[in-house]
């Protein structure tokens, strides 16, 4: 687990980000608006998974990111981490609150995402997506409701999720088995004040849409263009306010009116 720290020690709350491993990816873009809000930021990408996919690995990713959180104030802790490792979760928590804290919010963006269907798909992808998607969600969620510490009604989980499942079976299953985690989250930590909830962007073109694709998700929706990582960004930033306390234990939609 290699770690690039940066900025002032933390004065502001600390939100902990997975899955931020592109500059263009929703990850990086709710790391950036919360910054911008006043939150401290850590942060977890794995490389070798951007080396499997299509994308590739984008070269100084964490270092132009990092600095674009300093920029905006924010003390930052960049963590590189395997979550298919059940015991990275509890690693990742202990390195940030040695370096930075205790986490405020958590806010997983992390995934596994191997197009296959019903007949192609193997029992290895189809492991490794529940243990990135599933188990991991599982782990984050339990580090951060024994270690949460702050003031009750400040504590936010949220979760990014996909109704994607039609040849892309392994992660539309292991991403429902996320919904259900973490709204398990908002009753079982009802004790902690920490509200729970999990949003599916809908289609965010991050580089991983063939031109197809594209086209076909701008002729559906009725605002005539695709999401992007600030229009998550700016619904992960109200629900991590005071102003989204009350919005809990919910499956929100946020893809324009998406047919």
């Amino acid at each position: 687990m290699n770690a690039v720290e940066q900025g002032s020690p933390a004065r502001r709350p600390l939100a902990l980000i997975t899955g931020v491993g592109r500059t263009v990816g929703i990850g990086a873009g709710i790391a950036r608006r919360l910054a911008a809000s006043g939150w401290d930021i850590a942060f977890t990408y794995w490389a070798p998974y951007d080396d499997r996919m299509s994308w590739g690995r984008e070269p100084g990713a964490t270092e132009v990111i990092s600095q674009a959180l300093v920029d905006q104030g924010a003390s930052t802790l960049a963590i590189e981490a395997d979550l298919a490792d059940p015991a990275a979760s509890a690693r990742v928590f202990d390195e940030v609150e040695q370096r930075m804290g205790g986490v405020t919010a958590l806010v997983m963006c992390h995934c596994e995402s191997v197009d296959s269907g019903l007949l192609d798909t193997t029992v290895e992808s189809f492991d490794r997506h529940f243990a990135v998607n599933a188990r991991a969600t599982w782990l984050l969620i339990r580090e951060f409701g024994r270690r949460f510490a702050a003031e009750r009604g400040t504590g936010r989980i949220i979760s990014l999720t996909s109704d994607h499942t039609v040849g892309n079976l392994p992660y539309g299953a292991s991403k429902g088995a996320l919904d259900r985690i973490t709204l398990a989250a908002a009753h079982e930590l009802a004790h902690l004040g920490v509200t729970a909830n999990v949003i599916n962007p809908g289609p965010v073109d991050t580089g991983w849409m063939p031109e197809e694709v594209r086209e076909y998700c701008i002729r559906s929706s009725p605002l005539g263009r695709l999401g992007t990582p600030q229009d998550t960004a700016h619904l992960v930033d109200f629900l991590c306010s005071r102003k989204g306390e009350w919005i809990n234990g919910q499956l929100l939609t946020s893809n324009g009116g998406l047919t």
